[in-house]
């Protein structure tokens, strides 16, 4: 059975909220919970843990447990995943990215299982034209963009070597890290992308937390009570969509809904479901990463 670990221990102050981001109210909800829920929906985890701000670890959701962050991002990763016991494999994800839902996260797992890679990464082909430029505002190169691909999370790797990247790093290394498959790439490790579709925003600025609301709105989404639902999912459109009962949703008219079943713990609803629509999508299978500018 696999972990999941959910890093939420940044403070936010792009986002000005004045208090840690994970916990800024989203469609009803603090944002961390949208991605607990996605989470708690799929068969195939037995655990969560949320890296929180240590003064914050009363508010880890229910049916998951709570482990102090710490500076740097895979410091926080590192944290929770000592704290989270056994299970293999294991998924790292940002609460920054609340609209990623169950199905994103079932098709990053199902992509580690067929292709034999280390980890598998949520990313999406770049559209901008990248260019490298010096500290001096010169352009040294215009970086071949078809071979470039934003990098997401959910990330999925084999606990083995996700350990082997965590606890044999220095904390330099570790607080100089953007993404733990990073970490995995510099072992040596094969790490593939996923093309997770245009709606897995990640919340940085108050623009984007606007942007996240009306994705969830023009989807019709507000949170649920009840069990285990699911929540925003990744699936193949662009926007806040769901496929196979899962994610925000649009057509049919379906609205959010919680549900029984089994997982860490019942307690609140796991979010909105239905049909597709426009939201967080998943297109292209599994590619092998390219690099990134």
């Amino acid at each position: 059975m696999a972990v999941a670990l959910i890093v939420a221990a940044g403070r936010g102050e792009r986002l000005g909220s004045g208090r840690p981001k994970a916990l800024v109210t989203l469609a009803g909800r603090p944002m961390v919970e949208w991605s607990v829920a996605a989470i708690r929906a799929l068969e195939a985890v037995e655990r969560i843990v949320v890296a929180l701000p240590a003064e914050a670890l009363e508010a880890v959701p229910e049916g998951a447990l709570a482990v102090a962050g710490g500076a740097a991002r895979s410091q926080s990763v590192r944290a929770a995943l000592q704290a989270a016991g056994p299970g293999d494999p294991v998924i790292v994800h940002d609460a920054a990215r609340p609209l990623a839902g169950t199905e994103l996260f079932a098709r990053v797992l199902q992509e580690l299982a067929r292709s034999g890679a280390d980890a598998v990464t949520a990313a999406t082909p770049v559209s901008d034209t990248i260019k490298e430029v010096d500290a001096a505002g010169r352009v040294v190169r215009t970086l071949e963009r078809s071979r470039l691909w934003a990098i997401q999370t959910p990330q999925v790797f084999r606990r083995a070597v996700l350990e082997r990247a965590l606890l044999g790093a220095s904390e330099e290394r570790l607080a100089a890290a953007t993404d733990d498959a990073g970490l995995v790439e510099q072992l040596g490790g094969s790490v593939r992308v996923l093309d997770a579709g245009a709606g897995n925003i990640k919340v940085t600025t108050p623009t984007d937390l606007q942007l996240a609301e009306l994705l969830l709105a023009r989807a019709g989404e507000r949170p649920a009570g009840g069990g285990r639902g699911s929540t925003p999912v990744g699936g193949g459109g662009s926007g806040p969509s769901g496929v196979g009962g899962a994610g925000p949703t649009g057509g049919g008219g379906s609205r959010p809904s919680g549900g029984g079943g089994s997982g860490p713990s019942g307690g609140r609803g796991a979010g909105p479901t239905g049909g597709r629509g426009s939201g967080p999508s998943g297109g292209r299978g599994g590619r092998e990463r390219g690099p990134i500018g």
